[in-house]
């Protein structure tokens, strides 16, 4: 099979990374953005003047949909019924019900539906997953995630919308299972409605813990994960050059009775310093595989839909 011809739309901030990565791997067909100015800026780029031309197009074989997240599930919907494979940014749609059909729409028209959950084609995370699946971490305990920026404020879709599925997505993954118990707490400070910041709290089957704070009402930018295990802890910053940290802290009883903690410098995980993969090309190349292939994706339609049950269920909470 040759090369398929890919169509970005979307050309905003993240719109223009997915641009140049499908450019550099010789696969970008063309751009559209429905403002006018965007599509255009990419000179040396073929951009269509409407979506629905996109879609009319036989050259066109997938759909990279980087829009605002309240557009996904239709633009999605169009795209599977015009015989297109698609991509689609996080999260797949605004709720369980919308993403359902997505996935059922893909199934029976056997197009590959791919979402953007970066993390989990992240090195660093893929390295974590092995390091707990090997028992390197001992059980785990619990996980936290703090994902806090000072914008971008958006009106048509919450925080909690916008930003945790990256964590959830990763939390799931590491957990192997979905929670049984979802406590969640929002702030609305700008927009009513609109959560600015949420702390959601999740309980799993094997007794694992864990919580997710998100904001863009925050004075730094923070992306940090921790998982605690009883043989080990593991910090992952994915804003710092050393993005992986191992903790080998112990917890020793004194005379059977007093737990002491016996603290450890922290050890680099240097083998992923190495990799000079970058998450979203890794992530572009395996959708390109799977519409070769016909191979469901590491995070298809199914695996979005679990992110999506966690979100309907914070929404309840």
């Amino acid at each position: 099979m040759s090369d398929p011809n890919v169509v970005v739309v979307g050309c905003g901030n993240w719109g223009q990374n997915l641009i140049h990565v499908f450019s550099e791997l010789g696969v970008l067909y063309a751009v559209y953005d429905i403002d006018q100015e965007k599509r255009r800026s990419f000179q040396n780029v073929h951009s269509f003047e409407s979506y629905e031309a996109v879609l009319e197009t036989k050259k066109v074989d997938a759909v990279i949909i980087a829009t605002p997240a309240v557009t996904h599930h239709e633009m999605a919907k169009q795209a599977l019924f015009s015989d297109k494979d698609v991509f689609v940014e996080k999260p797949l749609a605004m709720n369980r019900k919308e993403g359902k059909e997505l996935v059922e729409l893909a199934e029976s028209r056997g197009k590959i539906l791919m979402v953007g959950h970066l993390l989990l084609y992240h090195p660093a995370i893929i390295e974590l997953k092995r390091m707990i699946s090997d028992g390197e971490l001992g059980k785990i305990n619990y996980i936290y995630s703090n994902r806090l920026n000072l914008g971008r404020l958006r009106i048509e879709e919450n925080v909690l919308q916008s930003f945790a599925p990256h964590d959830i997505s990763v939390i799931l993954d590491l957990a192997g299972e979905e929670p049984i118990k979802i406590f969640s707490h929002e702030g609305s400070f700008i927009s009513n409605d609109i959560s600015d910041t949420t702390i959601t709290f999740m309980e799993f089957r094997n007794g694992m813990k864990a919580h997710i704070f998100v904001s863009w009402l925050h004075p730094y930018k923070e992306q940090k994960l921790v998982v605690v295990g009883t043989k080990a802890m593991v910090v992952f910053d994915d804003l710092t050059v050393e993005k992986l940290r191992i903790y080998r802290h112990k917890i020793n009883w004194e005379n059977g009775k007093i737990p002491v903690a016996e603290k450890a410098e922290y050890e680099l995980v240097v083998g992923i310093l190495t990799k000079v993969l970058e998450p979203l090309k890794e992530e572009c190349k395996h959708f390109l595989e799977c519409i070769e292939t016909r191979n469901k994706p590491i995070t298809d339609g199914e695996q979005a839909l679990a992110v999506l049950r966690v979100l309907d269920k914070c929404f309840i909470s």
